[in-house]
C-alpha cells in the first residue's frame, strides 16, 4: 500500500526558506511522477510543482526562481525547497504521485500524503 507522509511545514516569516519532505513507503523511482501541490482557504488546490522519473520538472510561475523540486531515491523521499516565501505561498502542501502518464491535473495522482501546514507571516 502507497503512503505518502509530509512533513517540514510551519510558521516562518516572510523572505525565510523552508524545506518539505514526502516519505513514501515505496520505492519512488516507480513512479512516472510526484508533484506538489498546495491549497489556500478559500481557493482551489493548486499544481506547484512536479517531477518525473526522468528529472524533468515544471513549476506553477509564481514560485518559480523561489522553489526547487528534488528527490532522494536512496531515501524515498521527495522535497520541495521553499526559499524568499512570501505570505501568498500560505497554503496547506500536499504530496502527490502517480504511475501514470500524465501529471498536470490533479486527476492524474492516484496517491495523496495528509499534508502539511505552511504559514508566511509578513
Amino acid at each position: 500500500q502507497v503512503q505518502l507522509v509530509e512533513s517540514g511545514g510551519g510558521l516562518v516569516q516572510a523572505g525565510r526558506s523552508l524545506r518539505l519532505s514526502c516519505a513514501a513507503s515505496v520505492r519512488i523511482f516507480t513512479f512516472y511522477a510526484m508533484a506538489w501541490y498546495r491549497q489556500a482557504p478559500g481557493k482551489q488546490r493548486e499544481l506547484v510543482a512536479s517531477l518525473t522519473s526522468g528529472g524533468s520538472t515544471n513549476y506553477v510561475d509564481s514560485v518559480k526562481g523561489r522553489f526547487t523540486i528534488s528527490r532522494d531515491n536512496n531515501k524515498d523521499t521527495l522535497y520541495l525547497q521553499m526559499n524568499s516565501l512570501k505570505p501568498e505561498d500560505t497554503a496547506v502542501y500536499y504530496c502527490a504521485a502517480t504511475y501514470g502518464f500524465r501529471r498536470y491535473s490533479s486527476g492524474d495522482y492516484d496517491y495523496w500524503g495528509q499534508g502539511t501546514q505552511v504559514t508566511v507571516s509578513s
